[in-house]
């Protein structure tokens, strides 16, 4: 995620692939429970006016998400069900070795289940998944859910004790970044550079609270699933009309050398975004700003530090009869120099990337079917830490499709 944000750097490490650090978005990103986007279901083809979809999970668009089934679960109240099932396939060019130039799996087949009245609510996301990112390895559903979050991702008890207040506890979605994890969730089917940077799913306890215009999250969490309690985020959103803008951060306050595919060497580092999001009729348009930085440090194997700094534009806009078009624009660098045994961030110590990604998208009801068209250019690269077989390739082209189904009520109202 990003796979894990940032995930894939030490699995890279173990395979021979390069070191390349995956890293979360979608509009600013907001509290767990919550999104900034709001998304309605699908509107069905004869036209009635379809129940409302519930905001968790965030949907940034354009896909839309479908109203839950929901059940009288007795002492628990009522109960809301949803999933989504879909397969996804790749071609790429200068694959790396250890990948191989096509793929194809099933690349989301989960459920979520949530009780979203009351004093106690409770939220749980099960089944599987992959979080294809640009300018990494592929790696497969099971090793992406034995290498990452488990077959269980997320997971929260939520209290409620006021209006305007709440608390998570439990597997949480990261405030940092504009992506979110998982690929129905955002515009494009992969996730960014940006997101490479991020932390994806934390464990920990969040505070919610909004104050007029103002949502703020407070959290304290293991960073990059590291089981170390000792990351603290927060992020603050002012929303006027149309208009969003969220001021996130977080960083580790005791540095560690634990490190698995999970828990990159960025679990060290702290992460700051700048994130404007616009969003009217048919359009969603959101840039941001992301900074980073791993800091030096001995002790844990950080010889020499080590920065980035880099900015996404994040285009849709929905045309008629289920039809939407998606686009991402990136930039990043990196500090540092392989001279100076800088810790290696990207392509290589001091190296940038750019990226350009194209996603036309189709949904009818719950179904969908979209795909991604993208390319990824390395900038000052460290030899052996690009692409193709050697790792001395500075660009790459994919081509992704994604298609299947998500559902809900429409499942109980098609057997009636």
């Amino acid at each position: 995620m990003k796979i894990h944000r940032g995930a894939l750097a030490a699995l890279a490490l173990c395979l021979g692939w390069p070191s390349l650090v995956r890293p979360q978005t979608a509009p600013a990103t907001p509290p767990a429970d919550s999104q900034t986007l709001t998304t309605t279901a699908a509107t069905p083809a004869t036209g009635s006016t379809p129940a409302a979809a519930l905001p968790t999970p965030s949907i940034t668009g354009p896909l839309a998400g479908i109203p839950p089934a929901k059940f009288d679960a007795g002492p628990f109240g009522t109960i809301a069900v949803n999933g989504i099932l879909n397969g996804y396939g790749m071609w790429q060019d200068n694959h790396v070795p250890g990948d191989n130039p096509t793929q194809a799996t099933v690349s989301n087949g989960q459920i979520w289940i949530q009780k979203t009245d009351g004093w106690w609510q409770f939220y749980l996301q099960a089944g599987a998944y992959t979080l294809p990112t640009l300018a990494t390895p592929y790696m497969d559903t099971g090793k992406t859910i034995s290498n990452l979050y488990g077959p269980l991702p997320t997971a929260y008890l939520k209290l409620v004790p006021g209006k305007n207040t709440s608390i998570l506890i439990g597997e949480l979605p990261t405030l940092i970044g504009a992506e979110y994890t998982f690929t129905f969730q955002n515009m494009n089917v992969e996730r960014g550079l940006l997101w490479n940077q991020e932390n994806a799913i934390s464990r920990g306890i969040q505070i919610n609270q909004t104050l007029g215009k103002f949502t703020a999250s407070l959290s304290w969490n293991d960073g990059f699933y590291s089981n170390r309690y000792t990351w603290l985020t927060g992020s603050l959103t002012y929303t006027k009309g149309p208009h969003a803008i969220s001021f996130v951060g977080g960083g580790n306050y005791n540095k560690t050398a634990f490190q698995t595919v999970a828990t990159p060497v960025q679990n060290n580092s702290s992460i700051y975004n700048v994130i404007y999001t616009f969003t009217k009729g048919a359009w969603i348009v959101q840039p941001y700003f992301q900074y980073t930085n791993v800091p030096t440090n001995a002790q844990i194997g950080i010889t020499n530090g080590a920065a980035t700094r880099g900015g996404a534009l994040l285009l849709s806009h929905a045309f008629k009869h289920g039809f939407s078009l998606a686009g991402r624009g990136e930039y990043i660098s990196s500090t540092g120099s392989a001279a100076e045994n800088t810790v290696n961030l990207m392509f290589g110590p001091g190296s940038s990337g750019t990226s350009a990604t194209l996603t036309p998208t189709f949904q009818y009801g719950g179904f969908f079917f979209r795909g991604d068209l993208s390319w990824v250019h390395a900038g000052s690269l460290t030899p052996g830490d690009g692409f193709g077989p050697a790792g001395l390739s500075n660009s790459q082209y994919r081509a992704v499709g994604e298609i299947g189904f998500m559902f809900g009520n429409n499942l109980i109202e098609r057997k009636q």
